[in-house]
Protein backbone atom coordinates (compact mmCIF):
# COMPACT_ATOMS: atom_id res chain seq x y z
CA UNK A 1 0.00 0.00 0.00
CA UNK A 2 1.56 3.46 -0.95
CA UNK A 3 2.07 5.78 1.59
CA UNK A 4 -0.62 8.62 2.63
CA UNK A 5 0.74 12.15 1.08
CA UNK A 6 -0.99 14.76 3.41
CA UNK A 7 -1.29 18.09 1.07
CA UNK A 8 -3.14 21.16 2.42
CA UNK A 9 -6.50 19.66 2.01
CA UNK A 10 -5.55 17.46 4.88
CA UNK A 11 -4.36 20.00 7.12
CA UNK A 12 -5.86 23.41 8.86
CA UNK A 13 -4.19 25.68 11.28
CA UNK A 14 -6.91 25.68 13.74
CA UNK A 15 -5.03 23.22 15.92
CA UNK A 16 -2.46 26.01 16.76
CA UNK A 17 -3.99 29.27 15.81
CA UNK A 18 -4.93 29.93 19.01
CA UNK A 19 -2.10 28.31 20.81
CA UNK A 20 1.34 30.61 21.44
CA UNK A 21 4.32 28.95 19.64
CA UNK A 22 7.72 28.72 20.92
CA UNK A 23 10.84 28.03 18.79
CA UNK A 24 13.66 27.24 21.02
CA UNK A 25 16.83 28.21 19.35
CA UNK A 26 17.31 30.59 16.08
CA UNK A 27 19.89 28.33 13.84
CA UNK A 28 19.09 27.25 10.78
CA UNK A 29 15.51 25.42 11.06
CA UNK A 30 14.57 27.41 14.05
CA UNK A 31 14.42 30.55 12.13
CA UNK A 32 12.68 29.00 9.20
CA UNK A 33 9.92 27.81 10.77
CA UNK A 34 9.69 31.26 13.11
CA UNK A 35 9.00 33.04 10.50
CA UNK A 36 7.15 30.89 8.30
CA UNK A 37 4.67 30.41 10.81
CA UNK A 38 4.60 33.71 11.56
CA UNK A 39 3.70 34.84 8.31
CA UNK A 40 0.50 32.02 8.84
CA UNK A 41 -0.41 34.07 11.20
CA UNK A 42 0.27 32.31 14.15
CA UNK A 43 1.38 34.10 17.69
CA UNK A 44 5.53 32.35 18.00
CA UNK A 45 7.76 33.17 20.24
CA UNK A 46 11.50 32.51 20.32
CA UNK A 47 13.62 31.15 23.40
CA UNK A 48 17.06 31.80 23.67
CA UNK A 49 19.78 32.01 26.73
CA UNK A 50 20.95 35.23 27.97
CA UNK A 51 23.76 36.17 25.81
CA UNK A 52 22.62 34.25 22.62
CA UNK A 53 23.99 36.42 19.90
CA UNK A 54 20.40 35.54 17.66
CA UNK A 55 18.63 37.81 20.39
CA UNK A 56 18.81 40.94 18.63
CA UNK A 57 18.20 39.01 14.84
CA UNK A 58 15.12 38.10 16.21
CA UNK A 59 13.88 40.91 17.92
CA UNK A 60 15.00 43.14 14.47
CA UNK A 61 12.46 40.16 12.71
CA UNK A 62 9.49 41.08 14.95
CA UNK A 63 9.17 38.34 17.36
CA UNK A 64 9.42 38.37 21.16
CA UNK A 65 12.00 37.22 22.50
CA UNK A 66 12.47 35.64 26.19
CA UNK A 67 14.81 33.41 28.20
CA UNK A 68 14.37 29.73 27.51
CA UNK A 69 12.73 28.83 30.60
CA UNK A 70 10.31 31.79 30.02
CA UNK A 71 9.53 30.90 26.70
CA UNK A 72 8.46 27.38 27.68
CA UNK A 73 6.38 28.32 30.26
CA UNK A 74 4.12 30.70 28.16
CA UNK A 75 3.65 28.37 25.23
CA UNK A 76 1.41 25.55 24.35
CA UNK A 77 3.58 24.08 21.74
CA UNK A 78 7.50 24.48 22.17
CA UNK A 79 10.28 23.38 18.94
CA UNK A 80 12.96 22.31 20.48
CA UNK A 81 15.71 23.76 17.79
CA UNK A 82 19.14 23.64 19.09
CA UNK A 83 21.45 20.95 17.82
CA UNK A 84 21.21 17.35 18.82
CA UNK A 85 24.27 17.33 21.27
CA UNK A 86 23.34 20.33 23.13
CA UNK A 87 19.13 19.08 23.61
CA UNK A 88 19.98 17.04 26.60
CA UNK A 89 21.39 20.09 28.91
CA UNK A 90 18.99 22.68 27.56
CA UNK A 91 16.24 20.11 28.15
CA UNK A 92 17.36 19.27 31.39
CA UNK A 93 17.97 23.15 32.91
CA UNK A 94 14.97 24.77 30.89
CA UNK A 95 12.59 22.80 29.35
CA UNK A 96 11.54 19.64 31.44
CA UNK A 97 10.91 21.85 34.67
CA UNK A 98 8.68 23.75 32.68
CA UNK A 99 6.68 21.48 31.07
CA UNK A 100 2.87 20.97 32.43
CA UNK A 101 0.16 18.63 31.54
CA UNK A 102 -1.17 18.93 28.01
CA UNK A 103 1.84 21.12 26.53
CA UNK A 104 2.86 19.84 23.18
CA UNK A 105 6.72 19.00 22.54
CA UNK A 106 7.95 19.11 18.89
CA UNK A 107 11.45 18.12 17.13
CA UNK A 108 12.76 18.18 13.40
CA UNK A 109 14.80 15.34 14.03
CA UNK A 110 14.09 12.41 16.47
CA UNK A 111 17.79 11.54 17.92
CA UNK A 112 17.41 12.79 21.69
CA UNK A 113 14.37 11.11 21.63
CA UNK A 114 14.71 7.74 20.41
CA UNK A 115 18.22 7.61 21.61
CA UNK A 116 16.51 8.41 25.09
CA UNK A 117 19.09 11.37 25.64
CA UNK A 118 15.89 13.30 27.55
CA UNK A 119 13.35 11.48 29.58
CA UNK A 120 10.04 12.65 28.48
CA UNK A 121 6.98 13.54 30.59
CA UNK A 122 3.95 11.10 30.14
CA UNK A 123 1.04 13.89 30.20
CA UNK A 124 2.17 15.68 27.08
CA UNK A 125 2.15 15.34 23.44
CA UNK A 126 5.33 14.65 21.86
CA UNK A 127 5.99 15.01 17.79
CA UNK A 128 8.30 15.21 15.24
CA UNK A 129 8.00 17.98 11.90
CA UNK A 130 10.80 17.22 9.60
CA UNK A 131 11.18 19.59 6.29
CA UNK A 132 13.55 17.38 4.28
CA UNK A 133 15.68 20.32 2.97
CA UNK A 134 17.63 23.50 5.03
CA UNK A 135 16.12 25.86 6.55
CA UNK A 136 17.17 28.46 4.27
CA UNK A 137 15.27 26.51 1.65
CA UNK A 138 12.06 25.54 3.74
CA UNK A 139 12.08 29.70 3.62
CA UNK A 140 12.76 30.70 0.37
CA UNK A 141 10.09 28.18 -0.73
CA UNK A 142 7.54 29.30 1.28
CA UNK A 143 8.15 33.01 0.39
CA UNK A 144 7.63 31.62 -3.16
CA UNK A 145 4.28 30.05 -1.92
CA UNK A 146 5.79 26.59 -2.76
CA UNK A 147 6.86 24.65 -0.14
CA UNK A 148 9.53 21.53 0.34
CA UNK A 149 8.44 18.19 1.17
CA UNK A 150 8.35 17.10 5.17
CA UNK A 151 7.72 14.16 7.72
CA UNK A 152 5.49 13.80 10.90
CA UNK A 153 5.76 11.28 13.90
CA UNK A 154 3.92 10.44 16.76
CA UNK A 155 5.79 9.82 19.68
CA UNK A 156 2.90 9.96 22.09
CA UNK A 157 -0.83 11.48 21.59
CA UNK A 158 -2.10 12.13 25.26
CA UNK A 159 -4.79 14.59 23.63
CA UNK A 160 -6.08 12.31 20.91
CA UNK A 161 -4.92 15.48 18.77
CA UNK A 162 -1.47 15.58 18.19
CA UNK A 163 -1.49 14.93 14.85
CA UNK A 164 -4.07 17.20 14.00
CA UNK A 165 -1.25 19.96 15.79
CA UNK A 166 1.54 18.06 13.53
CA UNK A 167 -0.03 18.60 10.27
CA UNK A 168 -1.09 22.41 11.01
CA UNK A 169 2.45 22.95 12.08
CA UNK A 170 3.73 21.12 8.72
CA UNK A 171 1.07 23.60 6.85
CA UNK A 172 2.36 26.53 8.77
CA UNK A 173 5.97 26.26 7.86
CA UNK A 174 4.89 25.15 3.79
CA UNK A 175 5.30 21.61 3.85
CA UNK A 176 2.04 20.36 3.32
CA UNK A 177 2.31 22.53 -0.05
CA UNK A 178 4.58 19.98 -1.51
CA UNK A 179 2.99 16.55 0.49
CA UNK A 180 3.93 15.43 3.91
CA UNK A 181 4.69 12.31 5.23
CA UNK A 182 3.65 9.99 8.16
CA UNK A 183 6.79 8.00 10.06
CA UNK A 184 7.71 7.63 13.02
CA UNK A 185 10.53 9.05 15.25
CA UNK A 186 12.75 5.72 15.07
CA UNK A 187 12.14 5.48 11.10
CA UNK A 188 13.33 8.98 10.60
CA UNK A 189 16.48 9.36 13.01
CA UNK A 190 17.96 5.78 11.45
CA UNK A 191 17.26 6.68 7.91
CA UNK A 192 18.42 10.32 8.32
CA UNK A 193 21.82 9.45 10.28
CA UNK A 194 22.07 6.55 7.39
CA UNK A 195 21.64 9.16 4.52
CA UNK A 196 24.17 11.62 5.67
CA UNK A 197 26.87 9.28 6.79
CA UNK A 198 26.82 6.79 3.67
CA UNK A 199 25.34 8.79 0.64
CA UNK A 200 24.75 12.24 1.08
CA UNK A 201 27.76 13.43 3.22
CA UNK A 202 30.45 10.76 4.21
CA UNK A 203 29.51 8.64 1.34
CA UNK A 204 29.71 11.43 -1.42
CA UNK A 205 32.60 13.70 -0.54
CA UNK A 206 34.79 10.35 0.25
CA UNK A 207 33.84 9.25 -3.57
CA UNK A 208 34.71 13.03 -4.79
CA UNK A 209 37.78 13.01 -2.69
CA UNK A 210 39.21 9.59 -3.90
CA UNK A 211 38.27 10.35 -7.58
CA UNK A 212 40.06 13.72 -7.07
CA UNK A 213 43.13 12.57 -5.57
CA UNK A 214 43.25 9.08 -8.34
CA UNK A 215 43.58 12.05 -11.16
CA UNK A 216 46.08 14.59 -9.79
CA UNK A 217 48.27 11.20 -8.38
CA UNK A 218 48.46 9.63 -11.88
CA UNK A 219 49.53 13.60 -13.19
CA UNK A 220 46.12 15.09 -14.07
CA UNK A 221 45.85 18.34 -13.54
CA UNK A 222 44.00 19.36 -10.15
CA UNK A 223 41.67 21.72 -12.08
CA UNK A 224 40.60 18.83 -14.47
CA UNK A 225 39.94 16.15 -11.90
CA UNK A 226 38.11 19.22 -9.82
CA UNK A 227 35.93 19.15 -12.75
CA UNK A 228 35.61 16.37 -13.63
CA UNK A 229 35.16 14.71 -10.25
CA UNK A 230 33.20 17.50 -8.08
CA UNK A 231 31.94 20.51 -10.29
CA UNK A 232 29.80 18.13 -13.04
CA UNK A 233 28.53 15.87 -10.13
CA UNK A 234 25.37 18.34 -9.36
CA UNK A 235 24.20 18.58 -12.79
CA UNK A 236 23.86 14.71 -12.28
CA UNK A 237 22.27 15.08 -9.11
CA UNK A 238 20.11 17.78 -10.59
CA UNK A 239 19.22 15.06 -13.61
CA UNK A 240 18.62 12.29 -10.85
CA UNK A 241 15.90 14.58 -8.47
CA UNK A 242 14.34 15.59 -11.63
CA UNK A 243 14.13 12.36 -13.55
CA UNK A 244 15.55 9.65 -11.65
CA UNK A 245 18.30 7.80 -12.12
CA UNK A 246 16.73 6.15 -15.51
CA UNK A 247 16.32 9.53 -16.51
CA UNK A 248 19.46 11.50 -16.01
CA UNK A 249 20.95 8.26 -18.02
CA UNK A 250 18.93 8.70 -20.99
CA UNK A 251 19.93 12.51 -20.28
CA UNK A 252 24.11 11.48 -20.68
CA UNK A 253 25.69 10.44 -23.39
CA UNK A 254 26.04 6.52 -24.42
CA UNK A 255 29.32 6.76 -23.40
CA UNK A 256 28.50 7.93 -19.82
CA UNK A 257 25.45 5.69 -19.23
CA UNK A 258 27.80 2.43 -20.45
CA UNK A 259 30.27 3.70 -17.88
CA UNK A 260 27.81 4.48 -15.20
CA UNK A 261 26.41 0.88 -15.73
CA UNK A 262 29.31 -1.31 -16.26
CA UNK A 263 31.57 0.23 -14.49
CA UNK A 264 29.86 2.27 -11.17
CA UNK A 265 29.13 -1.44 -9.77
CA UNK A 266 32.66 -2.22 -9.56
CA UNK A 267 33.86 0.71 -7.85
CA UNK A 268 30.57 0.65 -5.38
CA UNK A 269 30.54 -2.94 -4.85
CA UNK A 270 29.21 -5.56 -2.55
CA UNK A 271 32.03 -4.80 0.03
CA UNK A 272 30.87 -1.39 0.36
CA UNK A 273 27.25 -2.56 0.56
CA UNK A 274 28.78 -4.92 3.60
CA UNK A 275 30.12 -1.43 5.06
CA UNK A 276 27.04 0.32 4.52
CA UNK A 277 25.16 -1.96 5.98
CA UNK A 278 27.53 -2.44 9.64
CA UNK A 279 26.87 0.79 9.67
CA UNK A 280 23.37 0.90 9.72
CA UNK A 281 24.16 -1.81 12.51
CA UNK A 282 26.10 0.69 14.70
CA UNK A 283 23.18 3.85 13.91
CA UNK A 284 20.56 1.51 14.72
CA UNK A 285 22.27 -0.15 17.98
CA UNK A 286 22.66 3.59 19.59
CA UNK A 287 26.64 3.11 18.83
CA UNK A 288 27.22 6.18 16.60
CA UNK A 289 25.13 8.05 19.02
CA UNK A 290 27.04 7.23 22.20
CA UNK A 291 30.21 8.08 20.52
CA UNK A 292 29.16 11.62 18.80
CA UNK A 293 27.72 12.80 22.52
CA UNK A 294 31.32 11.98 23.83
CA UNK A 295 32.87 13.58 20.88
CA UNK A 296 30.99 16.96 22.32
CA UNK A 297 31.60 16.22 25.73
CA UNK A 298 35.02 15.93 25.05
CA UNK A 299 35.33 19.46 23.69
CA UNK A 300 35.39 18.04 19.99
CA UNK A 301 39.18 17.30 19.86
CA UNK A 302 38.81 14.38 16.88
CA UNK A 303 36.51 16.42 14.95
CA UNK A 304 37.65 19.56 15.36
CA UNK A 305 41.73 17.94 14.27
CA UNK A 306 39.44 16.25 11.25
CA UNK A 307 37.95 19.55 10.27
CA UNK A 308 41.25 21.15 10.05
CA UNK A 309 42.96 18.13 8.29
CA UNK A 310 39.75 18.07 5.60
CA UNK A 311 39.15 22.21 5.28
CA UNK A 312 43.21 22.16 3.93
CA UNK A 313 43.05 19.27 1.12
CA UNK A 314 44.10 20.52 -2.23
CA UNK A 315 40.62 19.78 -3.52
CA UNK A 316 39.49 22.64 -1.35
CA UNK A 317 42.23 25.15 -2.13
CA UNK A 318 41.87 24.58 -6.39
CA UNK A 319 38.03 24.21 -6.08
CA UNK A 320 38.27 27.99 -3.86
CA UNK A 321 40.16 29.43 -7.06
CA UNK A 322 38.32 27.91 -9.86
CA UNK A 323 34.52 28.88 -8.00
CA UNK A 324 35.98 32.57 -7.80
CA UNK A 325 35.71 32.98 -11.69
CA UNK A 326 32.14 31.13 -11.77
CA UNK A 327 30.12 34.65 -11.52
CA UNK A 328 26.66 32.53 -11.38
CA UNK A 329 28.09 31.08 -7.85
CA UNK A 330 26.60 32.91 -5.22
CA UNK A 331 28.55 33.47 -2.18
CA UNK A 332 28.26 30.65 0.58
CA UNK A 333 26.61 32.02 3.93
CA UNK A 334 27.24 29.19 5.60
CA UNK A 335 29.53 30.67 8.70
CA UNK A 336 32.00 28.60 9.77
CA UNK A 337 31.55 26.49 12.76
CA UNK A 338 27.75 26.73 12.47
CA UNK A 339 26.17 23.19 12.78
CA UNK A 340 26.35 22.00 9.24
CA UNK A 341 24.01 18.99 10.60
CA UNK A 342 21.30 21.32 10.49
CA UNK A 343 21.69 22.02 6.86
CA UNK A 344 20.21 17.99 6.59
CA UNK A 345 18.91 16.71 9.27
CA UNK A 346 17.37 20.28 10.99
CA UNK A 347 19.02 20.35 14.20
CA UNK A 348 19.85 23.93 14.94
Amino acid sequence: MAAKIYTNKDATLASIKKKTLAVIGFGSQGHAHALNLKDSGCNVIIGLYKNSKSRPVAKKLGFKVMDTADAVKSADVIFVATPDTVIPKVYEKDIAPNLTKGKTLLFSHGFAVHFKLIKLPKDIDVILVAPKGPGHTVRSQYLAGKGVPGLIAIQQDVSGKAKKVALAWARGIGCTRAGVFETNFREETVTDLFGEQVVLCGGASALVKSGFETLVEAGYQPEMAYFECLHELKLIVDLMIEQGIAGMRFSVSETAEWGDVSVGPKIIDASVKKRMKKQLKEIESGKFAKEWMAEYEGGYKVFNKIRKSEAAHQIEKVGAKLRSTMSWLKASKIKKGASQASLISGSN
